[in-house]
């Protein structure tokens, strides 16, 4: 490791790695980005950096890729909320988060930011926000992207108490923006509902954020986080059905009003996941999206205000960037 070697990051082709990458650019770090041979990299036009062309998956790839670097952030991680192969999702976001300290330990690394979610967090009973403190229980972890974040997590937090790795954890909530490519599926719902393909909505709360406020806490955590912590970095808090009114008032449409009861979702969501493991398209609803919405997925974002400074802005700038992004893009015709 050199204490001026470039500053490796995973994931940065996806929508939170691109941000991150512009973050570090932006404060003069030296990038490596890990980047597959076959990965889109539109999101990394304009980024100046060192390309490592690996995967999670291959160790020598990533020996190589992180040797001589000073700080590692891994942002990379498989984010769909329906996965016709659970252990894909697995490895990749457990065994490859595990692979990644591993190299990253081994090479000497100054420190390292681990991107978690809040899907790794508890969630409360009575709608108050979560955070860092929140206990978990078998139950949170509906569906294998939210137990694939917590397993990962957990590997990292054991390796930092048992072996002294030296890593920060934050934990996003759903980020909105630009550069949103696939898109995510908080950049899907946004973008559907800005193109009038929401009609109704169920009983439900989110913590929705900038990507850019994310990508700032990531650097933030780097420069004043505690190792062996986590920093949940969210925006706001808010009702589903008000969340596309918001929607609905940038792109100037009228909001949906018709809140549908979960026992008329069930039949839907079932004939959703069927037809998506006949075709492979993913569903626009599941079972586990029923689950969830049973608990309002709010989150508290004092202790990164607190101790990192971080600042959030308020979500309909980061709807409008979405939606401005989405139109310019060709995803998006209002």
């Amino acid at each position: 490791m050199a204490a001026d070697g470039p500053t490796l990051l995973t994931g940065a082709t996806g929508f939170v790695g691109s941000a991150v990458a512009r973050a570090l650019a932006a404060r003069g770090h030296r990038l490596r980005l890990l980047v597959r041979p076959t990965s889109d990299r539109r999101n990394l036009a304009g980024v100046d950096a060192e390309l490592a062309l690996g995967d999670l998956t291959d160790a020598a790839s990533l020996a190589r890729a992180v040797a001589g670097c000073r700080y590692v952030f891994h942002v990379a991680a498989d984010y769909r909320l329906w996965v016709p192969d659970a252990e894909a999702m697995l490895r990749a976001n457990v065994d490859g988060t595990l692979a990644v300290m591993r190299a990253a330990q081994s090479a000497g690394v100054e420190r390292i930011v681990h991107c978690s979610s809040v899907a790794a967090l508890g969630v409360t009973d009575d709608g108050t926000p979560a955070d860092e403190t929140t206990p978990t229980n078998d139950a949170d972890f509906i569906g294998t992207y939210k137990r694939s974040k917590f397993l990962g997590e957990r590997a990292v937090m054991d390796l930092v108490r048992q072996e002294g790795l030296p890593a920060v954890v934050v934990n996003p909530s759903a980020p909105v923006g630009p550069r949103d490519i696939k898109p995510t599926p908080t950049g899907k719902m946004i973008r559907d509902a800005a193109a009038g393909r929401v009609p109704a909505y169920i009983d439900t709360g989110l913590n929705m954020v900038h990507v850019d406020d994310v990508a700032e806490g990531h650097l933030l955590a780097l420069e004043r986080g505690q190792i062996g912590e986590r920093y949940v970095l969210g925006g706001e808090n808010l009702l589903l059905k008000d969340i596309l009114a918001l929607v609905a008032d940038v792109v100037g449409r009228r909001a949906p009003r018709i809140e549908v009861p979960e026992a008329l979702v069930w039949p839907a969501a079932w004939l959703m996941e069927g037809l998506a493991r006949l075709t492979g398209i993913p569903p626009m609803m599941t079972r586990d999206h029923i689950k969830m919405a049973r608990h309002k997925m709010y989150y508290s974002s004092a202790k990164a205000m607190r101790e990192l400074g971080y600042a959030p802005r308020p979500l309909r700038a980061a709807v409008e960037d979405a939606v401005a992004w989405f139109r310019a893009n060709g995803m998006l015709r209002t």
